[in-house]
């Protein structure tokens, strides 16, 4: 196989690699066909008013200030004399378009929509809003359209401020929610002179929805232990007083208005959410008002976390749901069809109803989960028509049958307590079954990737033995084409039956012309494999062993990146351990020195921390600092500039990097100042982002200038993400780049490969001749390693430079 055949295969291999990750395991589990299932019985609202304050965590609004005074007053006396309360547990990724879909549809994030950044799903879902008969809603943007636009019909109408308003450095986030609840009181007040809107006002099974995303903004620009965040939750606590005050009025305290006020997600100390910290997946919940059940009080409750003893709460029932439960309860209360694709679960204490009521509302609850059951099942078994007998079947026809029936029994001889029992029991088989049925040819396709990684990374080994080592002898090719014909055919025969698309045929099929090809190389490693008892064993022992550590060294550095200072430290001491040091003392020092700085920063805190500008201010003056006496350094060199085109692409960059400098410590302050991001900070920001990609194709071709050329690129970008420390690393890498270089060309001249190449003429514009490359050693294994590692260090940091910079909420709310 040639070079550019080899190349094209590797690149076409790794997308189907990269393609099956979406199309395995970010598959959407939502299906269609269901009937719709309603309680039978009159429901006890006329109308829900569903609150919804982004961002807001649980121990934020429920826990007492200083002075023993509660942060919302309103909503604390509803929950201790007219309501009921828990904590809502929300599911990973914590952010907004899933919390809001498992709250108004009930089901959990649809994984395929990260395609999309979690802004709206793929597929087409059923919500309460469109089961509702009118839904009026106010908020943000990103929110509120994604249940318009799946609703049948018209009569979900959405009222949203601009996205331009979202801006995390706005003056006053708080303006967000007071801009909701200005609407809705002029939106009520309107009506009075519409008698269309007034009459549809005041319809059955209507819902008002109030997003409030002042709480997620100011978090985010300010912390949640911020004044800012703090005074946010006294304005929504007040506007949600006014809100219901409005409301009573208006409907003549007529008693048929339920309401629910809770979170899509929580926050971090540090502002920020998305993962499944239990500051970010627990969120408050409270409901009152028609249908919903008073204060219990109790003696004692058991919970493993000590929240009630903290927020004073010890007293009243805390009843804890997941995030998806939330949906049914406001069908039950409103006597709407459960949502088609919910998961939830019906709170049934948070109903305050007859227990017949109870039992016929948990009923239908398990009828809507078991239709998904049976539709989900019935296309897996559609598509595994020949495999019917060795699919395994949790819930069989039969069962289901069984259930339904001793249920409704139950129900008839007014025995409730037992009915809701056998129906939460046949909830939870069923869904089950769902995950069961959804993730049914997960394995297979797993295993059938898996596969053809392995081989693929075999065949790769077995090319560079074959291409760039001496150990084998030539031989002659022995094709046996059947050997990848009869694996095509069976596989082939055995998806075609099955009606598989067409994708499967590319997972399946793959591994057999990539073990083909493993097996025509194997002739490779036969001469290797037998030299390899001629290694005193001891020796071949330990290298494995090391060969061993060293990958799990790097498999631990995703989980704990400490990991990556111990590698670093090993690092520092390879001179001493190979002797290399005796030839190259001053290297070997700087090396050393370098390889212990970098250690550090695996051991900072990634998020968490205050920003620390000054260090950024001071890494940007340094960089200039060293760029003048590379310059100067440069000019003083043999291979001075040919143009003066050369010198201004490097002052060009320079003064990137000062101007970065400047735009870091102008934003903080802007930003400290409650002014918003500057518009010229943001056009040189984009200018310096796009133009550090193109500059160091611009600059001179000599090893030394391009790769400083390519560092103070890296610098101008890196600088504008930093707010501390990590705006060192780049130069820390650098320099420690640089010296490895050196220390390579050290290495070739102490083992003998080669003569030690004078690094300062190399130029990138010469065509290299690869027939010259020098045969392997065995201690390019230990380059490749080392090689790995600094690449896995540069990704890792700079991952956490995102993370604490705040991307993700930068990009959705």
């Amino acid at each position: 196989m040639g070079i550019p055949v080899f190349i094209l295969a590797g690149l076409l291999v790794h997308f189907v690699f990269l393609a099956s990750i979406f199309d395995i395991y970010f598959s959407s589990p939502l299906v269609h066909g269901m009937t719709p299932q309603q309680t039978p019985l009159p429901p006890p609202a006329k109308r829900l008013v569903l609150f919804v304050a982004d961002g807001l965590r649980a121990d934020s609004l429920f826990e007492l200030n200083s002075n023993n005074t509660p942060q919302a007053p309103y909503l604390r006396a509803i929950l201790e004399n007219n309501g009921s309360w828990g904590i809502s547990h929300t599911r990973v990724p914590t952010e907004s378009r899933p919390g809001h879909v498992a709250l108004i549809a009930g089901f959990y994030e649809d994984v395929s929509a990260v395609a999309k950044g979690w802004k709206e799903n793929p597929v087409e879902f059923d919500s309460v809003f469109n089961e509702s008969k009118y839904t009026w809603s106010w908020g943000s943007p990103d929110i509120l359209p994604m249940f318009a636009k799946g609703a049948t019909g018209d009569h979900v109408y959405t009222f949203c401020y601009t996205a331009e308003s979202e801006d995390f450095g706005a003056q006053d986030a708080t303006k967000l929610d007071t801009w909701v609840f200005d609407h809705v009181k002029s939106f009520f007040n309107s009506s009075r002179s519409n008698q269309t809107l007034f009459s549809a006002l005041n319809e059955e099974k209507v819902v008002l929805f109030l997003h409030l995303l002042g709480i997620d903004t100011n978090g985010h620009a300010h912390r949640p232990y911020s004044k800012e965040y703090k005074e946010n939750i006294r304005k929504v606590d007040e506007g949600v007083k006014e809100i219901v005050s409005m409301l009573e009025s208006f409907y003549g305290n007529d008693g048929k208005t339920a309401y629910i006020l809770t979170s899509d997600h929580g926050m971090t100390d540090w502002g920020s959410h998305g993962a499944g910290h239990p500051s970010e997946t627990l969120t408050p919940l409270i409901a009152w008002g028609a249908g919903v059940n008073y204060p219990q009080k109790v003696t004692s409750q058991l919970f493993e976390d000590n929240f009630l003893k903290e927020w004073k709460l010890e007293n009243l029932k805390r009843m804890d749901v997941n995030q998806a439960d939330i949906a049914p309860l406001m069908a039950s209360l409103i006597g709407v069809p459960f949502p088609l694709n919910s998961v939830g679960t019906l709170p049934l204490e948070y109903l305050n109803n007859s227990n017949h009521f109870k039992a016929e509302s948990m009923f239908t609850n398990a009828l809507q989960v078991l239709e998904q059951f049976k539709v989900t099942k019935h296309m897996v078994k559609k598509k595994n028509m020949s495999l019917k007998k060795i699919i395994a079947v949790p819930l069989s026809d039969s069962e289901q049958i069984n259930f339904l029936k001793k249920a409704r029994v139950y129900i008839q001889q007014q025995k409730y307590n037992e009915a809701v029992s056998l129906c939460k029991t046949l909830i939870n088989l069923a869904l089950e079954g769902l995950s069961y049925y959804h993730t049914y040819d997960r394995l297979f396709l797993g295993l059938s990737i898996a596969l053809s990684f392995v081989g693929w990374t075999t065949y790769v080994i077995l090319v560079i033995i074959k291409t760039h080592t001496n150990l084998i002898k030539a031989t002659r090719n022995n094709n046996k084409h059947l050997l990848c014909c009869c694996p095509s055919i069976c596989l082939s025969f055995f998806l075609l039956i099955q009606t598989s698309p067409w994708t499967y045929y590319v997972y399946c099929l793959l591994p057999v012309p990539i073990w083909y090809a493993v097996v025509r190389e194997l002739r490779v490693i036969q001469d290797p494999a037998a030299n390899l008892w001629s290694f005193p064993i001891g020796q071949s022992l330990g290298f494995l062993l090391i060969c061993i550590l060293g990958i799990e060294l790097l498999v631990f550095s995703f989980f704990y990146r400490s990991t990556l200072t111990v590698g670093l430290l090993v690092f520092a001491g390879w001179p001493v351990i190979t002797q290399l040091w005796i030839q190259a003392k001053r290297t070997t020092l700087i090396w050393t020195l370098l390889c212990v700085l970098l250690a550090v920063f695996p051991l900072m805190p990634v998020v968490g921390r205050e920003p620390n500008i000054p260090l950024v201010v001071a890494a940007g003056l340094t960089t200039l600092l060293i760029s003048c006496f590379s310059l100067a350094s440069f000019s003083r060199s043999k291979n001075k500039y040919q143009s003066k085109e050369d010198l201004k692409v490097y002052f060009y960059q320079m003064f990137s990097i000062a101007l970065s400098t400047y735009v870091v410590s102008s934003t903080h302050n802007s930003l400290k100042n409650k002014q918003g991001l500057p518009v010229f900070n943001q056009i040189i920001s984009w200018t310096t982002l796009a133009s550090s990609s193109a500059l160091p194709l611009l600059s001179p071709t000599l090893l030394f200038q391009r790769l400083f050329s390519i560092l103070l690129s890296l610098m101008a970008t890196y600088l504008l993400l930093s707010t501390g420390y990590e705006a060192l690393f780049p130069l820390v890498l650098s320099g420690l780049m640089l010296v490895w270089i050196q220390m390579e060309q050290e290495a070739l001249q102490h083992y003998g490969l080669s003569l030690k190449p004078k690094l300062a003429v190399f130029n990138f514009a010469y065509a290299t001749d690869i027939t010259q490359f020098r045969q392997l050693h065995l201690d390019d294994i230990r380059r490749s390693f080392f090689f790995v590692s600094f690449c896995w260090t540069l990704v890792l940091n700079f991952g956490c430079v995102l993370l604490h910079f705040g991307c993700r909420e930068f990009i959705q709310p």
